[in-house]
């Protein structure tokens, strides 16, 4: 039990912040901001459904993919950094948040049309679970892929602590609406331009990060012996 406890609080502790259900509860909002409650409460299950299971792929089976398709993390932060700065870019440079959102009247969501592929792309990849959390999600499991016995015994605190995660995501943005009405609507666009500037940084620092390891494999730094 000693032992479930530390791996589900190293999930969830190490995870959590780089998830930030808050702050992508802000794009949410502004995404959605046309749909209908029904909708927003598909949107927000889906995406909790999808981050569970990116999340435990990534943990169970992730590592096994770079190794299969000859990736490393640093260039799936590249990539990765590379799309967040897109999607937060196209949030920055918009006059308004109609492009992003229907302001008219509210509309019902077609699940079968468009609703699931609005739920993966971009509100679950890469807004919600992006490189950052895979790569740690990655290295979370990678950890364990070495002993069947340790892979086994950490598997179940795994599932719980993505389950934890994707919980937190369904909650912030199942109520992101109700943030919207306490805002206003020129405090609800305030906020959602001012984390998509974070976004922006977060996708500059994630390929930074990448860009970094990839330059300190090729040009490793002499340690100078004192």
């Amino acid at each position: 039990m000693r032992l479930f406890i530390e791996n589900f609080l190293l999930v969830f502790i190490a995870l959590i912040p780089i998830v930030n259900p808050l702050g992508g509860a802000a794009v949410f909002i502004a995404i959605t901001r046309g749909l209908t409650p029904s909708g927003r409460i598909f949107l927000s299950r889906k995406v909790a459904i999808n981050a569970f299971l990116l999340l435990a792929a990534s943990l169970f089976v992730g590592n096994l993919v770079l190794i299969f398709f000859g990736l490393s993390v640093p260039v799936i932060q590249i990539g990765g950094g590379l799309i967040v700065c897109n999607l937060a870019w196209s949030l920055l440079k918009q006059d308004s948040m109609s492009d992003l959102g229907n302001t008219g009247p509210e509309h019902e969501l077609n699940p079968d049309k468009n609703g699931t592929v609005q739920a993966f792309y971009p509100l679950t990849l890469p807004l919600t679970i992006g490189p950052g959390s895979i790569s740690v999600a990655i290295t979370l499991g990678a950890n364990h892929a070495n002993s069947v016995h340790s892979w086994f015994a950490a598997a179940p605190s795994f599932i719980v602590g993505a389950a934890a995660v994707a919980a937190s995501i369904y909650l912030c943005f199942r109520y992101a609406y109700q943030i919207t009405k306490l805002l206003g609507a020129t405090g609800t666009l305030v906020f959602t331009r001012l984390f998509a500037f974070i976004l922006l940084c977060i996708g500059i620092q994630i390929i930074w990060n990448g860009t970094s390891a990839l330059l300190a494999q090729v040009c490793p730094i002499p340690v100078v012996a004192r």
